[in-house]
């Protein structure tokens, strides 16, 4: 099979799955890893894909990005799992930033409704769940208001997060790798996300297994910057340890 041959093949996998691995398409070809990072590479070159720590994603699912509705029921009890495991992580007392993602939203929905708590979240659906508990101070940052996530975005939601420092941030992130540290697809979003991480004294991320190894657009925090991810029971031994090396404390819920 010639360079080009082998390249449309690659592309054409990438349409079909979204993401490809170096080991596998040169085992499936008969040719060496080598001679597939080498395609990669020119294909990266040419604009066509992006490469990825063991392989390569399509350009297009780096800027894609699932509704806040559809999100929300995918991965269901791993997700209530993560949520439980993060109570422990939030404080008997002070304040807190959610921030918005159906992850996030179900550790809310299970916050102890008797502790003393400023919650600080730029999600709509998150500071109406909210709302009615009196033992809650809820700030709901202001902006413009994504349709897609619920979440409010760009200068107004910036002024006020510059402005304040809260004890544990609990964040969601579209993509996690250890080259790319944490990141999502928007960048008006993954702008309020960094501005959290900024905010804040300590920063978990919530996030299932299918997140690990993937790799958005924009990225809103590197792993320096996070102190614990919670994720699900699928993540690998190889990624824990390669995170954990990277300075992310792993909880698997």
């Amino acid at each position: 099979m010639y360079p080009e041959e082998r390249q449309r093949w690659i592309l054409e996998r990438l349409n079909d799955l979204g993401r490809v691995e170096v080991l596998e398409i040169a085992a499936e070809l008969g040719v060496t890893p080598e001679t597939i990072r080498k395609d990669l590479t020119q294909l990266e070159t040419l604009g066509h894909i992006k490469r990825v720590h063991g392989g390569a994603v399509n350009i297009e699912k780096l800027r894609y990005e699932p509704g806040l509705g559809s999100r929300a029921s995918i991965m269901l009890l791993a997700k209530d799992a993560i949520a439980a495991r993060a109570l422990s992580e939030v404080p008997d007392g002070g304040s807190i930033i959610l921030d918005a993602g159906s992850t996030t939203a179900r550790l809310a929905a299970l916050l102890p409704r008797d502790r003393e708590l400023m919650v600080v979240t730029n999600s709509v659906p998150v500071a109406a769940m909210l709302a009615d508990t009196p033992s809650f101070t809820v700030l709901l940052i202001g902006g413009r208001l994504r349709s897609k996530t619920m979440a409010t975005v760009d200068s107004w939601a910036l002024a006020a997060l510059s402005e304040i420092r809260v004890a544990t941030a609990f964040m969601g992130a579209n993509g996690i790798s250890v080259e790319r540290g944490f990141t999502t697809a928007d960048p008006s979003e993954a702008a309020v996300k960094k501005a959290m991480v900024q905010a804040a004294k300590r920063v978990v991320v919530l996030a299932d297994n299918t997140k690990i190894g993937d790799e958005k657009f924009v990225r809103f925090a590197s792993c320096q910057d996070v102190d614990v991810l919670i994720t699900s029971s699928g993540i690998s031994d190889l990624d824990v340890s390669a995170l954990e090396m990277a300075n992310v404390k792993v909880v698997v819920a």
